[in-house]
């Protein structure tokens, strides 16, 4: 393909003679009927393509953005060739995707059983090894309870892909249908949690089993709950499972608990090192004396959850739950909501709500009963999903009113 450049405010007639020297050929012209917009006029196919040119900073004609037009023109006739010579391979390309037989879980899962087991040898009348076969029965026990205590602490959690728009350094291939990706930069698209790498039209066909990768999920905080269990293994974040339990340690007699904040440095130094050190973080009294900065940076963590604990989705159910005048309805209301959370969403609310119960037992001392616990908790928990600012206020007393019931009621709820 050949590169030509002018610019000027010509017609199409003119254009179209101009570029009709080479495939490939293009120029930037004016509008005569709009001052001030620009055509990126190109020759492809033995015929003049247009396109309305914009710039925000970079050029562009869809989606994607460039430095400069030289790139803009390349990754088009790139793009135009592939989709002209290869249409109906790329329409094919999905319907039976490398995929469905690899499959994302093979590649990321050995089996425990054959790492765990050792090959066993023949005897000369064909029978194992008495001693063999003790060790293969002992060894397969413990496996399968590995297996099953690993199962009860890290249930399967379903997680969609966290696609992002991605340029790829060099030749790079989908993941999903094994095709090759095409273009100069954006290719394609990758999995910000797992690293999972595929075409923008492939991403709609890949299933909801992303498995998080620690290499890939760099923080705690602001980290979206389901991917952070599954990144971690475990049933809830591990910040809460270690706040609540230096919280109870310690603290379950404090006046004002949750009520009363923490040095804001002192919060932002916690969050720093969970982000830091994850589980190895230290928020021990020997660190932290003041108790308020633990509940200070637990608080902070459901703050800055990009969806709540109590979802955006579930958030109507539960406000409606609490509008209900008679207590069973009411009741049977919330439980129904409960069953809208995603799983690492719900057994991470069933396990602060027991621990808030627990403050409330300790109310002589600490002051701090379920009302004052939804009070702080409410907005803290649910947030409204793009409402009016009147009807998010009126909400408030409503949020207070679902912690509230969760709280004294977490063991029927749950």
């Amino acid at each position: 393909y050949l590169f030509c450049l002018y610019h000027g405010m010509i017609s199409r007639e003119e254009t179209d003679q101009l570029l009709s020297v080479a495939e490939g050929s293009y120029l930037i012209r004016e509008s005569q009927r709009q001052p001030g917009t620009y055509t990126l006029a190109l020759r492809f196919g033995n015929q003049t393509r247009n396109f309305r040119l914009f710039y925000d900073g970079k050029h562009f004609v869809g989606e994607k953005r460039f430095e400069s037009i030289h790139d803009l023109v390349t990754d088009g006739l790139i793009t135009l060739y592939i989709e002209t010579k290869a249409a109906e391979y790329i329409s094919k390309m999905t319907i039976n995707p490398i995929y469905e037989h690899v499959g994302y879980t093979t590649l990321n899962r050995e089996p425990a059983l054959k790492k765990a087991l050792p090959v066993c040898r023949d005897m000369p009348d064909g029978k194992d090894s008495p001693e063999e076969t003790g060790l293969e029965e002992r060894l397969t026990s413990l496996v399968r309870r590995a297996t099953l205590k690993e199962s009860e602490r890290a249930p399967k959690y379903e997680k969609v892909h966290n696609f992002k728009v991605h340029t790829f350094r060099g030749p790079h291939w989908c993941e999903y249908c094994a095709n090759f990706m095409w273009g100069l930069i954006a290719q394609g698209v990758k999995c910000a949690d797992c690293g999972l790498n595929v075409h923008k039209q492939c991403s709609k066909m890949v299933p909801n089993d992303c498995k998080p990768d620690l290499k890939h999920v760099k923080k705690v905080y602001s980290c979206d709950l389901t991917t952070l269990v599954k990144a971690h293994n475990t049933k809830r974040p591990m910040v809460v499972d270690m706040c609540i339990r230096e919280i109870e340690a310690r603290g379950l007699k404090s006046e004002g608990l949750y009520r009363i904040s923490g040095f804001s440095d002192l919060i932002e130094d916690v969050k720093l090192a969970f982000d830091r050190d994850g589980e190895k973080a230290d928020i021990s009294g020997n660190v932290y004396e003041d108790i308020n900065v633990i509940t200070g940076a637990l608080k902070l963590y459901f703050r800055d959850l990009p969806i709540p604990v109590i979802t955006y989705d579930a958030y109507p159910r539960f406000i409606e739950a609490a509008k209900l005048t008679d207590p069973d309805e009411r009741l049977e209301a919330l439980h129904e909501a409960l069953k809208q959370l995603p799983p690492a969403h719900c057994e991470t609310l069933r396990y602060l709500m027991a621990h808030l119960k627990r403050v409330t037992q300790n109310e002589k001392d600490n002051l701090m009963n379920a009302e004052n616990l939804g009070i702080v908790f409410g907005p803290t928990l649910m947030r409204a999903p793009d409402l009016d600012a009147m009807t998010a206020l009126n909400d408030i007393r409503y949020q207070r009113q679902v912690l509230e019931l969760l709280i004294k009621n977490e063991d029927i709820l749950f």
